[in-house]
């Protein structure tokens, strides 16, 4: 069966179902340390210590994590009329939004132990039924859009609307919070994740329903191959410093307001520099998608690394320039580090679906979900491993008086993404232009 390009429907809305996700995923990266342990001088209590949610965020996630894979198989070898991704879509998005609204909703007189159990089992739960959510939803793009350039059109589509949904989930989440608290923002972007991500399918359930050949790779098998596949190894080596180097930027953020800049209006700064960066991440899109048609997705990416170990160590500077006022500062630095975050959102997407197309040259039938299951097993490591590196950090200095910890997250966060820019660099580039013909089942 030949696989045929989207309609202008599908390409619309498909992108769209990653807004309402990244709004909730990009407020819990914010908000949720910070909501169960923010800094001595803020004007709410400490639930916990912020090593001990560090902690359970570190383990929640690893421990999590193993399941993307065993997700991603299960559903590459789905059968049935909705095809391979649609019945994990439509049955894990609810729960998903469920958990990530109870995440940050922590109970109030429960004490450090029951706080700290009822935190690791509604993070456990929200990454469970975020897998089956998103997973196989990922492991649709190298099967509704065949070719590279439609599928660099779609991450870039899809970096926008990501966008979108983070300039919602990180400056509509802290405006939210001064306003009305977090239960009514966690359940907004909750409410907000489950409606776009239907939506989103709804665009391309046609072509969701003609699933392409399904595998019949025993597991063991699937996760052999992976593990034989270095190119695949070396990118996901590269792409895990990327990530975690990311997170920790946006956990420090209401840190590096109170401590770095003075500000006391965190609900009001917070949503303030995100958007300078966001802003100017939009702005670098249009160029590393042209910049990646010119060359390579591998070549775009390895330039926004680059780009980002050589901006983030300005975090840890702001404020000692004479003669500039430190918000100023700050927002200029801000705009500098957020233009090549683009490279993150950019090109994984179309690089993966690369190594699928080499997969399915020599197995039987197409494993997309095994290799999206195991980008997020990787990506889930790096974000678990993120706010522990953080509350270490912040161990040193979280608060005006005291920000050695919040000026130190820029440069290692730096180093972090420079070892991964060194990575990538022995990623071979894909010598396989995939075509319009894919072969699937009816």
């Amino acid at each position: 069966m030949i696989v045929r390009s989207l309609s202008r429907r599908g390409r619309l809305l498909y992108p769209v179902g990653y807004l309402g996700v990244e709004a909730m995923t990009q407020a819990r990266n914010v908000w949720l340390l910070y909501c169960y342990a923010p800094p001595a001088d803020a004007d709410r209590d400490a639930l916990l210590r912020i090593s001990t949610v560090s902690i359970i965020l570190f383990a929640g996630k690893l421990i999590e994590a193993f399941d993307d894979t065993l997700i991603g198989w299960w559903s590459d070898r789905s059968t049935g009329r909705l095809g391979r991704r649609i019945p994990f879509v439509l049955a894990g998005t609810p729960l998903m939004a469920l958990f990530g609204f109870l995440v940050l909703v922590p109970p109030s007189n429960a004490g450090p132990l029951g706080t700290a159990l009822y935190l690791f089992l509604m993070i456990e739960l929200l990454y469970f039924f975020a897998t089956i959510a998103n997973a196989p939803y990922d492991a649709l793009l190298p099967e509704i859009a065949p070719t590279t350039a439609e599928r660099i059109d779609l991450s870039a589509r899809r970096v926008y609307f990501g966008i979108i949904g983070a300039g919602l989930g990180l400056v509509g989440s802290g405006l939210l919070v001064a306003r009305v608290g977090f239960a009514a923002m966690a359940a907004a972007v909750a409410l907000l994740a489950l409606l776009t991500r239907y939506l989103g399918l709804f665009g391309v359930w046609e072509s969701a329903r003609q699933s392409a050949a399904v595998s019949q790779v025993s597991l063991r098998d699937s996760i052999g191959a992976l593990l034989e596949h270095r190119r695949f190894l070396r990118f996901m080596a590269s792409f895990v410093l990327f990530q975690a180097a990311l997170t920790m930027l946006l956990g420090l953020l209401p840190y590096y307001v109170s401590g770095v800049v003075r500000q006391d209006a965190e609900g009001i700064w917070v949503p303030l520099l995100t958007a300078v960066g966001i802003g100017t991440m939009m702005l670098a899109i249009p160029l590393f998608s042209r910049l990646a048609r010119r060359t390579t997705p591998l070549h775009g990416y390895r330039i926004a690394m680059l780009a980002a170990a050589l901006t983030f160590p300005l975090l840890g500077v702001a404020g000692f320039v004479p003669g500039i006022p430190v918000e100023g500062e700050a927002i200029v630095v801000l705009m500098l580090v957020g233009a090549p975050l683009a490279g993150v959102f950019l090109f994984p997407g179309p690089l993966v679906a690369e190594m699928c197309d080499e997969d399915a040259l020599r197995s039987a039938g197409r494993r997309e979900g095994v290799f999206y299951g195991a980008q997020a097993f990787v990506e889930k490591v790096a974000t678990s491993i993120a706010p522990l590196i953080l509350g270490l950090l912040l161990i040193f200095g979280s608060s005006a008086e005291h920000p050695l910890g919040i000026r130190l997250v820029g440069p290692i966060a730096a180093i972090l993404v420079f070892a991964g820019f060194l990575v990538a660099g022995t990623v071979q580039a894909s010598t396989m232009v995939p075509t319009a013909a894919m072969s699937s089942s009816d």
